[in-house]
């Protein structure tokens, strides 16, 4: 199976020049943040969910890189009796072991911190979709505590509440430390002087701190659900292709923005089956008056002259292209009117 990582979707451009001490800090606090998130060891004993987490990241990683294993499995050295002394490092200590080996310039800075990032976007990722799962499971698992509740079962000492009420804040809790790992994981992105930004399993490439605080952090949150899946993965390969001067970014962008339509008009029962493309599906949305008149046109523009070009091929005529202006615009612009019209909802 693949994994897509950092390092080979960002292998171009070039991030990192040279390799300094707020970079070296910024692995290492990311790393911390990892272990936070899920430690390998609670109250000095290996917790199953930890090392389940560490040996799958180490193995993904290690796999996609071309590697066996990012750091020996086993360690040791022959004493003076010509008798091995060694011991085999956990995952986390082997995860750990390549996490911080020291920059010695036989690689390239800007590989050497991609790689790594690479294992901070891999566990982000892999305890996101872990937390989702639980999310998922949360109205089932509250279900089984209330009927706990009613048969009289829970014995001994009992706090106050319900154990649905503890379900509901165990799983809030673990929601709420993951969005502050997120959180801080953007603050240190910031804090090391690296345009970059994790949002729903991904770290991409954010030129503009105000755009990311008012724009992009807002539109992750709302599409991280799983009927906008195919909303997110759209957007997230339009950014891609801007960001590493891939082709027509501006087209995954207007059918994010198409897909976010379509779903607003299935889910308030508007889509009658004889839409033909986008602009039926936006006068779906007027004939509920979800949006204006005004509101219509500027969409169907968007699509007449911004996805339609780069959805059909030009024949003869000259290839249809953007400048970086107008891509970032088209891109933005994408965000902000899924963001707006999700709230509607």
């Amino acid at each position: 199976m693949l994994t897509d990582i950092f390092a080979y979707r960002y292998a171009q451009p070039r991030i990192w020049e040279t390799f300094y001490e707020e970079h070296r800090r910024l692995l290492v606090q990311s790393f911390q943040l990892l272990n936070d998130l899920c430690p390998f060891y609670v109250d000095g004993n290996e917790d199953k969910r930890g090392k389940d987490f560490w040996t799958q990241i180490h193995d993904l990683l290690a796999r996609e890189l071309g590697l066996k294993e990012l750091s020996p499995s086993h360690v040791g050295y022959f004493n003076n009796q010509n008798l091995w002394q060694g011991y085999s490092p956990s995952r986390i200590q082997m995860c750990e072991t390549w996490m911080f080996t020291p920059f010695d310039s036989k690689i390239s800075a800007d590989r050497y911190v991609k790689e790594r990032l690479s294992l901070v976007e891999i566990g982000f990722r892999e305890h996101e979709n872990f937390v989702a799962g639980l999310n998922t499971k949360l109205p089932d698992n509250i279900l089984i505590a209330e009927m706990f509740d009613k048969r009289g079962e829970r014995k001994g000492l009992r706090v106050p509440g319900s154990s649905a009420d503890g379900v509901r804040a165990a799983n809030a809790g673990l929601n709420a430390k993951f969005q502050g790992a997120v959180t801080e994981l953007n603050a240190r992105f910031r804090q090391a002087s690296c345009q970059l930004h994790y949002h729903n399993g991904f770290i991409q490439l954010s030129d503009d701190q105000t755009v990311a605080r008012e724009i992009e952090t807002p539109f992750w949150k709302l599409v991280a659900g799983p009927k906008w899946h195919n909303v997110d993965h759209d957007m997230k390969e339009a950014i891609d292709l801007r960001d590493t001067g891939g082709r027509d970014p501006a087209f995954y962008a207007a059918r994010a923005l198409e897909s976010a339509i379509k779903i607003i008009s299935d889910e308030k029962q508007l889509t009658k089956g004889n839409e033909k493309g986008a602009h039926n599906y936006i006068d779906n949305l007027r004939g509920a008056k979800l949006i204006e008149v005004w509101e219509m046109q500027a969409l169907k523009d968007f699509f007449t002259k911004v996805r339609n070009p780069f959805g059909h091929g030009p024949g003869a005529a000259p290839m249809p292209s953007l400048t970086d202006h107008q891509t970032n615009w088209a891109v933005e612009n994408s965000m902000i009117w899924i963001k707006s019209l999700i709230r509607r909802v």
